[in-house]
């Protein structure tokens, strides 16, 4: 299988701030038990008793804005602003519980199963 070059900026084609009464989920490449996500929030949060509970790995960095995330077991919040990150393993039940209101928060996802082996 022969792929082709792309190129795009994840801070372009923003969804305008007033069409954004939901999260904009995008993505950007999906393969074989490996998936790159654009996220854009403005103000929401993960619904009051919502946890997610993945079967992939996520690794989360914050573009732009800033938010708030829960993990399940620890008594702190985490915070993300502009280049904070963190590694979620498959299941680690997590929650958003703040994002920016004030402008869009812009996330890079990298999903992958635990299946996939990193290199050496």
């Amino acid at each position: 299988l022969e792929m082709a070059a792309d190129l795009g900026n994840i801070l372009k084609d923003l969804p305008l701030e007033c069409d954004l009464n939901e999260e904009k989920f995008q993505d950007l490449l999906k393969s074989d038990g490996v998936r790159i996500e654009r996220i854009v929030s403005k103000g929401q949060s993960s619904p009051p008793d919502f946890w997610y509970n993945q079967e992939e790995h996520e690794f989360v960095i914050l573009l732009q804005g800033s938010a708030r995330l829960q993990i399940e077991g620890r008594d702190d919040e985490i915070e993300l602003k502009i280049g904070g990150w963190t590694f979620l393993p498959a299941h680690c039940k997590h929650r958003v519980t703040w994002t920016d209101t004030e402008t869009l928060t812009v996330w890079l996802a990298v999903f992958w199963s635990p299946n996939v082996k990193p290199a050496d």
